[in-house]
C-alpha cells in the first residue's frame, strides 16, 4: 500500500469513527427509551435495528471485521425483537449495553483490534437469536414471557427528546482542530480591538491637553496684542524690526495660526480613531461571536453516559432511580463542556450513591419507591449558564460533615459547633471530606465534590449547595457559555498590575483605616454590614507592601471576593477599573502556578498575570494561619505508621507487605482473623488491612470483633477482597469497615491513598 493510499485509509477510518459514535449514541438513546416503556414500541425497535444495520455496513466498508461481526449479532437480536420472537428482559438490556461498551472500546483502538470480549458477546447474542427461533446451540440468556408484565428499570426522561434521525442538510463535517485554530486567530483580534480603543483614548487625552493649552494661550494672546500696539504707538516699530522682541511677537502670531491648524488636524484624527475603533470593535465582536458559535455544542453531547451510569449504580445498589434532564439543548463552548463532563459525572454519581435511598427506606419515609435525579440547565444571562443537579434523597448529614472535617483537621473542635449550616455545607467541597461510612471504588474518598469546585472555579464559575435533611440536595454550578474572553478587574500591587476575573469579584470598596480591627491576629472590616477578613494581596503574592510614606491617606482600596460561601477582602494599592480581557494559558511548562490562572495583554500592550481566586483564598488562609502543633503530635508523625496485614494467601500477604514497606510503613502480618486479633491485643497498630475469606475467622468477623472491643473500636479497618457484590459491601458497612477495596480493580496507589487518609 502506498503512502497516499495509507493516508486516504486513515482519513476514511477517522470519518467512520465519527459516524460510528453517532450510531452508537442513537442506539443507546433508543435502548434507554425502550427500557422505561411498559410495552414494546415496534417503531423504536425498527429505528434501532436500522442504526445497527448502518453501523455494520460502515464497518464493512473500512474492513473493521470485529465491529461488523458484533453489529451483525446485534442486528439479528433486534430483528427477532421486532418480530416479537424475543421479549425484553433485564438480562437482555445488560447484554446489549455491554455490547455497545465493547463497540466503543473497539473504536478507541487504532484499527478496531479483535478482543475476546467481543467474540464472547457475539456468541451470546447469536445464542439469544437462535433461542428465539428454537435452535439454540448452547444455554441462552433467559427470555421473558411476552404476556408477563415487564420489569420496570431505571429510566431517563428528557423533556425535549431528540428524534432518532436528524436531517443532515446544510451541515458539513470539519475537524475540531481546524475550528480551534480559527477561533484562536479570531481571539487574537481582540488585542487589535483593545489597542484601537487605547489609541482613541490616547488621542482624546492629547486633545484634552491641547484644549487646556488653548485656554492658557487665550489668556496670553491679548497681552501680545497690547504689546504690539504699544510699540507701534511709540514709533519704535522700525527700530525694533530686526530686534528680538519683533521676532517674538511675529512667532506668537504664527503660533496662533499653527495652533488652530493643529487643533483641526487632531480633531480629525480623534474622530477617525473613534470611528476605526467602533468599526474594528464591531467586526471583531461579530467575528468572535460567529466563530464561537462554530464550537458551540448542546449540553446533551456530554450527557449521553449519565443515563447508563445511573442505571448501573441503581442496579448495583438495589435502588430504583429515574433521571430527568431539562435544557439539554442549550449550546455551550465545547471546551467548557469538556471541562464540565467529569464534574457532572461526580455530581450524578454522588446523588445516586449517597442521596437517593433504597426503595424500602423511601417507603418507610412516605416517599415513592423510585427516586429522582434531575439535571436542569438554563441560561442565566448573556454569557452565563446554570446547571442544577438535584435529588429527592436523604439530604446531607451535617453532623457527619462536621465529624469528617474535624478528623481531617480542617476545623478546630471549638469552631465545629459555632459553624452555621451554610458554612458546614461548604466543607463538603474540601478534599477528603465525606459522609460515606465506607470507602469503595465508587465513593467515600471525599474527592468528587472537591473536583467539581476546582473545575467550576477554573472556568471562572462557581458552585453552591442547598440541602434539606430527608428531602434532598441541590448543587448549582454556574459556568460561562464561552471562554474566549471575560471581564477582568486590573489592580496595582507594589507597582505591578494583576487582573482578577470580574465573575469572582463581588465588589470593589474603600475601607477607612480607622475602621479596620484586629480579631485573633486577623484584620477585619465591616463591609455591607458583615465582618469580612482583610488580607494584603501583596502578602499573598509574596511581594513587599507599599511603604507607609507612599500610602499616607486614611483609607484602603479593597477587592471583595466570594468563594464557597467565604468572603475575603484583598487590600490593593489601586483599582484600575474593569475591561474585557483575553486570557492565555502559561503553556505546558507552567501548567500549574500557584495563585496564577494565566496571562493577558491589556489595551496598553502590557503583559500581566491573571490571578486564580480559588488559590488566592487558600493562600490567604495559609498566610493568616498561625502554625501551632502539639509536641506529642510531632512525635507521632516521627513514628512510622504501623499496619497489620491479615491475609491467608502467602503470595498476597507478601505482595501487600512489600507494597506497604516500600511506601514507608512498618508492617506486621497475620495469617487469619484469630492470629490478627491476638496481635492487636498485644501490640499497637494504626490501621488493619484484611482479606475477607480466611479460615478460622474471616475479615467480617474480625472487623466486628475489633468494633466490639473498647480499646480497638476506633482502629481503621480496610477490607481488600475478591467479593464485589452489593450484599458483601453492605455487610462490610454493617460490621464497621472503613474501606472496601475489590481485588479485581486493585491499584496499589488506591490502597496507599486510603491508608494515608485513615491512618
Amino acid at each position: 500500500m502506498t503512502e497516499r493510499e495509507k493516508e486516504f485509509l486513515n482519513k476514511l477510518i477517522a470519518t467512520f469513527k465519527v459516524e460510528a459514535e453517532e450510531h452508537l449514541k442513537l442506539i443507546t438513546a433508543g435502548l434507554l427509551e425502550l427500557e422505561k416503556r411498559p410495552a414494546d414500541d415496534r417503531q423504536l425497535v425498527e429505528d434501532i435495528f436500522r442504526e445497527a444495520h448502518s453501523l455494520k455496513g460502515a464497518a464493512r466498508a473500512v474492513s473493521m471485521a470485529e465491529i461488523e461481526t458484533l453489529c451483525q449479532s446485534l442486528e439479528n437480536v433486534f430483528a427477532a425483537w421486532k418480530q416479537r420472537a424475543l421479549s425484553p428482559s433485564a438480562e437482555l438490556f445488560d447484554l446489549l449495553y455491554r455490547s455497545l461498551d465493547t463497540l466503543r472500546r473497539l473504536l478507541a483502538t487504532p484499527e478496531g483490534e479483535p478482543s475476546g470480549e467481543s467474540l464472547n458477546l457475539s456468541g451470546l447474542l447469536r445464542d439469544l437469536d437462535s433461542a428465539s427461533k428454537g435452535t439454540a446451540s448452547r444455554n441462552p440468556l433467559p427470555v421473558e414471557d411476552p404476556k408477563a408484565e415487564p420489569e420496570r428499570r431505571p429510566a431517563v426522561i428528557e423533556r425535549a427528546p431528540a428524534e432518532m434521525h436528524s436531517s443532515p442538510a446544510d451541515t458539513v463535517r470539519i475537524s475540531t482542530g481546524k475550528l480551534d485554530a480559527v477561533l484562536l486567530k479570531a481571539e487574537e483580534l481582540l488585542s487589535a480591538k483593545l489597542a484601537a480603543g487605547q489609541h482613541a483614548a490616547d488621542l482624546s487625552e492629547v486633545n484634552a491637553a491641547l484644549t487646556a493649552w488653548k485656554a492658557e494661550w487665550a489668556k496670553i494672546q491679548p497681552l501680545a496684542g497690547a504689546l504690539r500696539r504699544s510699540l507701534e504707538k511709540n514709533g519704535e516699530r522700525r527700530a525694533l524690526a530686526n530686534g528680538q522682541l519683533a521676532k517674538i511677537i511675529d512667532f506668537l502670531d504664527w503660533n496662533q495660526r499653527a495652533f488652530t491648524d493643529l487643533e483641526s488636524k487632531l480633531s480629525s484624527l480623534l474622530r477617525a480613531a473613534e470611528q476605526d475603533h467602533r468599526a474594528v470593535g464591531a467586526m471583531v465582536d461579530d467575528l468572535l461571536s460567529d466563530t464561537k458559535k462554530l464550537l458551540m455544542l448542546p449540553f446533551s453531547s456530554i450527557l449521553d453516559p449519565l443515563p447508563g451510569l445511573v442505571r448501573g449504580l441503581a442496579r448495583d445498589q438495589g435502588k430504583e432511580i429515574d433521571l430527568e434532564i431539562e435544557g439539554a439543548e442549550l449550546e455551550v463552548d465545547r471546551r467548557i463542556l469538556e471541562e464540565m463532563k467529569d464534574p457532572l459525572i461526580h455530581l450524578v454519581r454522588n446523588s445516586a450513591d449517597h442521596g437517593v435511598e433504597k426503595p424500602l427506606e423511601r417507603e418507610q419515609k412516605g416517599k415513592p419507591r423510585r427516586g429522582t435525579i434531575k439535571i436542569a440547565i438554563a441560561q442565566k444571562d448573556s454569557n452565563r449558564a446554570e446547571i442544577v443537579v438535584s435529588d429527592d434523597g436523604r439530604g446531607i448529614d451535617l453532623a457527619k460533615v462536621r465529624a469528617s472535617a474535624l478528623k481531617l483537621g480542617l476545623i478546630a473542635p471549638a469552631e465545629a459547633q459555632s459553624l452555621g449550616e451554610a458554612e458546614v455545607l461548604a466543607l463538603v467541597f474540601r478534599s477528603g471530606v465525606s459522609t460515606s461510612p465506607l470507602i469503595t471504588d465508587i465513593s467515600g474518598r471525599g474527592l468528587g465534590l472537591a473536583i467539581v469546585r476546582e473545575k467550576a472555579e477554573k472556568l471562572s464559575g462557581a458552585v453552591a449547595i442547598e440541602s434539606r435533611p430527608g428531602f434532598g440536595t441541590s448543587f448549582r454550578v454556574a459556568v460561562p457559555l464561552t471562554m474566549a474572553t471575560f471581564r477582568g478587574v486590573p489592580v496595582r500591587v507594589n507597582g505591578n498590575i494583576f487582573v482578577l476575573p470580574s465573575a469572582q469579584v463581588e465588589r470593589a470598596a474603600r475601607v477607612e483605616k480607622r475602621n479596620i480591627k484586629t480579631v485573633e491576629n486577623k484584620e477585619t472590616a465591616e463591609i455591607d454590614g458583615e465582618a469580612v477578613s482583610l488580607v494584603h494581596l501583596a502578602d499573598v503574592l509574596e511581594l513587599p507592601r507599599k511603604s507607609p510614606n507612599e500610602d499616607s491617606n486614611g483609607s484602603a482600596q479593597v477587592v471583595v471576593t466570594g468563594l464557597g460561601g467565604k468572603r475575603i477582602a484583598f487590600i490593593v494599592d489601586e483599582i484600575l477599573g474593569e475591561q474585557e480581557v483575553l486570557v492565555k494559558s502559561l503553556g505546558r511548562q507552567l501548567s500549574r502556578v500557584r495563585n496564577i490562572a494565566g496571562a493577558t495583554v491589556l489595551a496598553t500592550r502590557k503583559l500581566v498575570p491573571v490571578l486564580n481566586v480559588s488559590d488566592l483564598v487558600a493562600s490567604a488562609a495559609a498566610t493568616s494561619a498561625v502554625a501551632s502543633a502539639p509536641a506529642e503530635a510531632a512525635s507521632d508523625k516521627a513514628r512510622k505508621t504501623r499496619v497489620l496485614v491479615v491475609e491467608d494467601s502467602i503470595t498476597a500477604r507478601s505482595l501487600l507487605k512489600s507494597i506497604l514497606e516500600a511506601a514507608g510503613y512498618d508492617v506486621q502480618t497475620a495469617v487469619d482473623g484469630i492470629d490478627a486479633f491476638t496481635q492487636l491485643r498485644s501490640a499497637e497498630f494504626d490501621v488493619v488491612v484484611s482479606d475477607v475469606e480466611m479460615p478460622r475467622m474471616n475479615g467480617f468477623d474480625l472487623t466486628a470483633k475489633i468494633r466490639a472491643d473498647k480499646k480497638l473500636a476506633e482502629l481503621p479497618v480496610i477490607l481488600v477482597t475478591a467479593l464485589e457484590s452489593r450484599e458483601d459491601k453492605e455487610k462490610g458497612i454493617d460490621v464497621g469497615a472503613n474501606a472496601y477495596i475489590v481485588k479485581s480493580s486493585f491499584d496499589q496507589s488506591n490502597l496507599l491513598e486510603v491508608i494515608k487518609r485513615l491512618a
